[in-house]
């Protein structure tokens, strides 16, 4: 590929791919390199409807009638959850006006002019703007974290339909969030999340919402091996293991743009970012395609300004303290604060899990649920 491209993106995940299509619509000469670009993807995705509305039906694995979350008791809530189809949603994504490049990016070196990124195979690219979206990883955006950081992990098997629903009444139209109501004593807080996939399979998980290092492996799938045993379910199609981190620092930007995950864009709470890298990726291809007006400098530094803009910085500090916050209750303690969050009106809960700019919708759930907590989970909460 020797000439020049407008824009490079390392990394072929949902951010990667939505983001070089959004560039490719807009007229941006764009590279998406990865060793392998088409492989499936493995893990299973999830998002609230209201967040990308114009999702096709063709991405949607599952949408369940009903979305339930159990603190200390069950609560239906008013919001449709949506489990996605990979291959779906990929097919959604593709442009066939983005060049595909098999191969793995080992670093970007930049000039004035923009970058020269360097292949594992000695092989070199020009581009003006350089994207990482490797993830974790972070590839051209300093590396991944050099200490332990706070993490979700989950342990799930996928168990048919009929299987499912001796454990989770319903499961294969309905959405169990979260479930806390402990399976033994073991002192670790964990919740059971359950999902169609299809009208065929159920994905069921043992989740630790967040800890510094996640909870590991062994631990979540003896949990869950015991819920399993407990309704006499014995037989599994596939296993899944989770590990997402949740507190991910800034990233070391300088020319790069890092995106998705890499982009520490990560909900604290929740885990989520798929949602959030589909709904930046227009305004982020625009920001680039602007920026390039006057130099792939500030292409760059458009970017980023649009991913974090002062609202976004601001409600996402204020969710990392609720992340402290979180993970400084005593296990008995957390179902209760869900039973708070889960009776609060719809329009707050969402103020938190999806508002990223809504910082006075997130400032006024935290109020509520600190004036309604008892006075031993609102030290907590205060500390």
């Amino acid at each position: 590929m020797p000439e020049a491209v407008d824009v490079l993106i390392a990394g072929a995940g949902p951010a990667g791919w939505a983001l070089a299509s959004a560039c490719a619509r807009l007229g941006l000469v764009t590279v998406l390199a990865d060793p392998a670009p088409l492989a499936p993807w493995p893990a299973t995705y999830a998002l609230w409807a209201d967040e990308v509305p114009d999702l096709p039906a063709s991405a949607v694995g599952a949408s369940p009638s009903k979305t339930l979350a159990i603190g200390l008791t069950e609560h239906y809530l008013d919001r449709r959850y949506l489990i996605l189809r990979n291959d779906g949603l990929r097919s959604w994504l593709i442009d066939d006006r983005v060049r595909l490049l098999h191969g793995r990016v080992r670093r970007a070196d930049f000039g004035r002019q923009g970058a020269t990124v360097v292949f594992d195979d000695g092989s070199r690219v020009a581009a003006g703007v350089v994207v990482d979206a490797t993830g974790a990883r972070r590839v051209l955006s300093g590396g991944p974290p050099r200490r332990a950081r706070a993490e979700q992990t989950a342990f799930g098997v996928v168990l048919d339909t009929a299987d499912a629903e001796r454990l989770v009444p319903g499961a294969g139209d309905t959405a169990l969030f979260m479930d806390w109501r402990p399976v033994d004593d073991a002192g670790e807080p964990t919740f059971l999340y359950s999902v169609p996939l299809n009208d065929r399979e159920v994905l069921v998980e043992e989740t630790s919402l967040a800890r510094r290092p996640g909870l590991g492996k062994g631990f979540l799938a003896a949990r869950l091996h015991a819920r399993l045993a407990a309704a006499g379910i014995e037989a599994a199609i596939r296993r899944e293991w989770v590990r997402i981190p949740l507190d991910l620092p800034a990233a070391e930007r300088g020319q790069v743009v890092p995106f998705g995950v890499a982009a520490a864009v990560v909900h604290p709470a929740t885990g989520f970012s798929v949602a959030t890298s589909i709904q930046l990726a227009p305004p982020v291809a625009e920001s680039i395609k602007t920026g390039l007006e006057n130099g792939p400098v500030e292409a760059a530094r458009a970017a980023n300004r649009r991913i974090w803009t002062p609202r976004a910085k601001s409600a996402h500090v204020l969710r990392q303290q609720g992340l402290r916050a979180l993970r400084s209750l005593p296990p008995g303690d957390l179902p209760r604060f869900f039973e708070l969050f889960f009776t609060l009106p719809e329009e707050r809960q969402r103020a938190f899990t999806s508002g990223r700019e809504d910082l006075r919708g997130l400032t006024a759930t935290m109020a509520e649920i600190f004036r309604h907590a008892p006075w031993k989970v609102r030290a907590h909460l205060f500390r």
